[in-house]
């Protein structure tokens, strides 16, 4: 008699195809066929596809803020959490789309929200204003590496950069003062520099506090 085929099973072929194919090439009955099965045979652990890509985006971030140093300050609590989910998210191709609208209530994301919230209300935060930043730091993360994985690297963009300079020479002098600016692909500064000014408004509100 054949056993039932394993949830996790089911999750690791989903990624597999993901990797192959992206979001897009992420079906049901492509997962069945990847584990030698019928469709059906699926539903009894997922419902829908929607079911199936939530498992993903909880299995990304399985390892995301899982050892937080005791006594941490708050700053560098949300630096790694922020750098955890970023690896995670750049871990699968198009990860951080697998994650966007997924509303999850896991193991996993209340083990994130709470060090994030545990950092601030420790620096004085209000548990609201914990509780909102921990979801804008995962909204920065994740719109910036839904970005980052749009990058092509098939030197489309350079057509493109012409033209931007050219607009930018005749009619936007800032931007055209900015154009080495433009041209650069460094995702790990732009990373750090938007995260940093992030955090630099929260420590502003953290020092207006009552």
């Amino acid at each position: 008699m054949r056993q039932p085929i394993a949830r996790d099973n089911i999750v690791g072929a989903a990624f597999k195809i993901l990797d192959e194919a992206g979001m897009e090439g992420v079906t049901l009955r492509k997962v069945a066929c990847t584990l030698g099965i019928r469709a059906p045979s699926l539903y009894w652990h997922f419902k829908s596809k929607q079911a199936l890509v939530d498992a993903m985006a909880d299995a990304m971030i399985v390892d995301v803020a899982r050892h937080i140093p005791d006594g941490q300050p708050w700053r560098q609590t949300l630096l790694q959490i922020a750098r955890e989910f970023r690896i995670a998210f750049k871990a699968r191709r198009d990860g951080a789309r697998v994650y966007a609208g997924t509303f999850l209530a896991t193991e996993n994301v209340l083990r994130v929200g709470e060090a994030s919230i545990t950092a601030l209300v420790g620096a004085g935060a209000s548990v609201r204003f914990a509780a909102t930043t921990a979801m804008d730091l995962v909204y920065y993360t994740m719109g910036f590496v839904i970005e980052e994985q749009s990058w092509p690297g098939d030197g489309s963009m350079e057509a493109l950069g012409e033209a931007f300079m050219a607009l930018a020479e005749a009619r936007f002098p800032h931007c055209w003062d900015a154009r080495e600016v433009w041209s650069e692909v460094d995702f790990d500064t732009r990373f750090e520099q938007g995260l940093g000014l992030m955090l630099d408004g929260i420590e502003l509100r953290l020092a207006r506090a009552p």
